[in-house]
This record gives C-alpha cells, structure tokens and sequence, in this order.
C-alpha cells in the first residue's frame, strides 16, 4: 500500500510541478505549439506503450466520439485557457484555482450526470468558491490585479474543462483500456491544434535553446504520460476515496514551485485561499467520495 500512495502522491506532484513548467513555456513559445507539441510526443510514447500492455485494440464508434469530445475539453480547452492565463497571473494562483477541480466534478456530477451529492459535496464546492472570493478579493485594488483576474478566471475555464474531461471519462470508464484511450485522445488532440500550429511553425526556432526544448520533452512526459500512469497504478491497490485525498498535493507543489523557483510571493490571502482549497478537497475526495480521475486531462 505504501507504494500505491507513493505513486499517487508523485502524480498529484508532478501535476502542481507543471503549473510552474508551463509558466516558463508559456513566455517562450506560442501556446498551440506548446500544446500541439506536448500531444505529439506523448503519442509518440503512448502508442507503443498502448500495443505492449494492451494490445490491439479498436474502439468502437461511440468511443472514439466520445475520446474526441475529451481531446476537445480536456486538451484544447484545458491548454489554452491554462497556458493563457499563466500569462496574466501566478503559478501560485494558477495552483490554487486548479484545486477547485474535485468541487467542479461533483458539481458537474450533480447537473449533468445527475448524480445525487451529500451535503458535503455540497459544502465542498462552497468552500472552493470561498478560495476563488478570497484570491479575487486579495487582487482588487492592487496594481495589475485586473489582468490577475483575467487569468485567474481563464485557469477556472480550464478546470472547467478539465471537470468535462473527467465526466465524459466517467462514460466511457471500463469500455477503452486507459493507455490506448489516452493514445486516441492525445491523437485527436494532435490533429486539432494542427491548423493552430501550422502558423506559428516559425517560433520553432526557439527550440534550439536547450533549456526551453528540456522544459517541454519533460512537461510533455510528465504531465501527459507519467501522471497518468502513476495513478493508475495507484488506483489498482488504494481506495479510489483514499486516492482523492492526494489531489491536496496539487497546489502545494504549485505553490511550493512558484514561491522557491519562480521568486512569486506567498501573502496572507493567499494563505486563505489555500486553507479554503484544502478544506474544499479533503470534503470532496473523503473515502467514498473520490474524484474519479486526479491526472491532468492535457
């Protein structure tokens, strides 16, 4: 069991890791080469991992319609907004708005699943607002606070997006085994940011600079291949509710990016922000009440 929680800990980490990853990317390279980018060497890896553990397999119609509605949610929607709004505000921030996403999910769970929540998940998503109010009310007044709104409401879009991802994962849960789904979501993603890519070839040339081409091999690996793994894995020994818990282990290592490697600053608001999300996700991944999926959907 140890392991388990280790591999699930290490994902939500590598998760919060890349909100800082992405900062960085964002200010180098135009955001649908970063993505289109991303999403091509992930398939590069996932397809021959896919044949290796799973075998051939043809996913029906249905299943395809349904991995190329996540590809469009969980790649494109959740990457622009993400990387767009990394622009605008911090990697601290940016952490702490995606930790809203297990409130998100139930809340979606709710409208459109039409699952029914307990009051707790209820009180959940409550508490998540109370740390978006409290990020907000932190930047009113503040010298360049309106475009850290602007971007600290694109990441909520992106959590939306995220929160789609999952819910549609949720219908296809048990019918696509999870690499060779993840394979043909990444490649639909890769055939829908190309006409975005095709313009912007030229900012290739900035690939040349070892770091940004490192910082982009690893934010791809990472944060679409090896996160996912490792929960995987996780999920096969622990408790799908205990597993929930880990998602706490997103805006910390966020956080803990922006503050020691990005120079950011962590104040008193962001401080209540971060107490309010953490008491949002220990409310809304409680053993029996788990997320469903705790990897990022890009």
């Amino acid at each position: 069991m140890l392991l388990a929680y280790a591999q699930l800990a290490a994902s939500m980490a590598l998760v919060g890791v890349n909100v800082g990853v992405a900062k960085l990317l964002a200010a180098a390279l135009p955001i649908p080469m970063i993505a289109g980018l991303r999403c091509l060497l992930a398939c590069l890896l996932l397809w021959p991992l896919a044949r290796w553990r799973e075998g051939p397999v043809r996913p029906s119609g249905r299943a395809l319609r349904n991995l190329a509605g996540q590809a469009a949610l969980g790649t494109l929607l959740y990457n622009a907004a993400l990387l767009t709004g990394l622009r605008y505000t911090s990697a601290l921030e940016a952490g702490l708005m995606l930790a809203t996403l297990p409130a998100v999910i139930a809340l979606g769970s709710a409208l459109w699943l039409r699952e029914r929540l307990p009051p707790r998940q209820w009180l959940a998503a409550g508490l998540a607002a109370g740390g978006m109010a409290a990020l907000t009310l932190g930047r009113l007044g503040e010298a360049g606070g309106a475009g850290s709104l602007l971007g600290n409401a694109l990441v909520f879009l992106a959590v939306c997006g995220e929160a789609s991802y999952v819910l549609l994962a949720k219908r296809l849960a048990g019918r696509v085994p999870v690499v060779t789904a993840s394979f043909w979501m990444q490649a639909f993603s890769t055939l829908m940011l190309l006409p975005f890519c095709l313009p912007v070839l030229g900012a290739a040339a900035a690939l040349a600079e070892p770091a940004t081409a490192g910082l982009l091999v690893f934010h791809s690996l990472t944060a679409s291949v090896l996160c996912l793994l490792l929960w995987y894995a996780g999920l096969k020994r622990a408790p799908a509710g205990v597993a929930g818990i880990f998602t706490a282990l997103l805006p910390a290592a966020a956080a803990l990016v922006a503050v020691a490697l990005l120079g950011e600053t962590f104040s008193l608001m962001h401080g209540l922000g971060f107490a309010l999300m953490m008491g949002s996700i220990a409310l809304a991944t409680l053993p029996g009440q788990g997320p469903g999926r705790g990897g990022s959907g890009g």
